[in-house]
C-alpha cells in the first residue's frame, strides 16, 4: 500500500545494479515544487553513480511526519527528508531559518544560507541532530492580506489579525501594532468570512490554496518572513557512502537545488497573476519602516546564541 502512495524515481539501468536505495520522505503533496526538487535529486544521484544508488521518494508524509522521519534518521530507519527549523530542537542556530526581517530579499537570504552562517548552522545541525544538509529550497515569503491596503505600521492600528500560535509571531505584530489572535489554519477561512478577524499572514501558495480571495481584497508586500529549508540525509546513511559517492551526493544536491530555483521563481510570478485574477490587489508597502519597528520584539523572542546574528542581519 505504501508504495502506491509514493513517487519511486525510475532510472535507466536495471534495478539489479543499484547497490543502495535511499528513502526519502516529505510532507509535501506530488504537485509541490519541493518534491519535484526530490524527485531530480533522485535522477541526478542515479546519473552520477552509474545506477549504484538510487533514490524512492515518499510524498505526502506517507513515510512518516516530519519528527518522526528526523528521529528515523538519526536512529538509522529512514535516510532522508526536507527539514528546517524544527531542527531548532536540536540545533539552535536552525532558528535562523526563519526569523522575521532578518532577510531583506531573497539575495540577501541567499547569501546567508550559502555563505559563512550558513555552513556554522549546517555544522551545528550534523553534530547535534546528526542529519546533514546537502541542499536547501527556498519559501515563499509570508505576505499580510487584509480588505484595507496596508502600507505603512500606522496603517495597522488595532487590525484584527491571526497569526500561528508561535510567540515570536505575536509579539512581532503586537509591535507593529496589530491586535495578533492565535488560530488554527483551519479556522481562518470562515473567521476572516464573518469578520472576527480583519487580516492574516502566509505565503502565496497558501494564499490561494486557501482561497482567502474570496473574503480578502489586499496583498500587501510585507514579505515579513523569508526562509529556507533543508534537504537533509541521516548521517548513519552518509557515513556508509564511500567519499566519490558523498561528492555525487552534494553534486545531486546542487543540481536540485537550482533546479527548485527555478520552479520556485515561476511559481511565485504564476501566483502573483493567479491571485491578480482572482480580484486581489498587490499593495507595495514600507518594508524599512516595518522592519525598524520589529526589531526589538524579535531581538526579544530569539534566544540568547542567535541574537547578535539576528541583530548583525538586521543592520546589513
Amino acid at each position: 500500500m505504501l508504495l502506491t502512495l509514493c513517487a519511486v524515481v525510475l532510472i535507466s539501468t536495471p534495478a539489479s545494479a543499484a547497490e543502495m536505495t535511499l528513502k526519502l520522505g516529505h510532507l509535501a503533496n506530488e504537485d509541490n515544487i519541493w518534491h519535484k526538487a526530490s524527485l531530480k535529486f533522485g535522477e541526478e544521484l542515479s546519473a552520477l553513480t552509474n545506477g549504484r544508488i538510487t533514490v524512492e521518494v515518499y510524498p505526502n508524509e506517507s513515510l512518516g511526519k516530519e519528527m518522526d522521519l528526523i528521529n528515523g534518521m538519526q536512529l538509522g530507519t529512514a535516510d532522508m527528508t526536507i527539514t528546517g527549523e524544527s531542527l531548532q530542537n536540536w540545533a539552535p542556530m536552525a532558528a535562523l531559518l526563519a526569523v522575521p526581517y532578518a532577510y531583506k530579499s531573497i539575495e540577501h537570504m541567499d547569501s546567508v544560507a550559502g555563505g559563512e552562517i550558513g555552513k556554522q548552522i549546517e555544522a551545528q545541525i550534523i553534530t547535534n541532530a546528526r542529519i546533514r544538509p546537502v541542499a536547501y529550497f527556498a519559501r515563499g515569503p509570508r505576505n499580510l492580506t487584509s480588505n484595507r491596503p496596508v502600507k505603512s505600521p500606522a496603517d495597522l492600528n488595532g487590525l484584527k489579525m491571526r497569526v500561528p500560535n508561535v510567540p515570536l509571531f505575536v509579539d512581532v505584530w503586537k509591535a507593529l501594532g496589530a491586535q495578533p489572535t492565535p488560530m488554527a489554519f483551519s479556522e481562518v477561512f470562515t473567521s476572516l468570512q464573518n469578520g472576527t478577524i480583519g487580516a492574516q499572514e502566509n505565503p502565496l501558495a497558501l494564499i490561494k490554496s486557501a482561497s482567502f480571495f474570496e473574503v480578502q481584497k489586499y496583498i500587501n508586500k510585507t514579505e515579513h518572513v523569508r526562509s529556507w529549508i533543508y534537504l537533509t540525509i541521516s548521517e548513519l546513511t552518509w557515513s556508509k557512502l564511500s567519499e566519490a559517492d558523498q561528492k555525487a551526493v552534494l553534486e545531486a544536491g546542487k543540481r536540485a537545488q537550482a533546479y527548485e530555483r527555478e520552479l520556485f521563481n515561476a511559481d511565485e510570478q504564476k501566483l502573483v497573476a493567479e491571485l491578480e485574477a482572482k480580484g486581489m490587489t498587490f499593495v507595495d508597502v514600507d518594508n524599512d519602516a516595518f522592519a525598524a519597528k520589529a526589531k526589538d520584539a524579535v531581538l526579544a523572542n530569539v534566544k540568547a546564541e542567535i541574537r547578535p546574528i539576528v541583530e548583525k542581519l538586521f543592520n546589513e
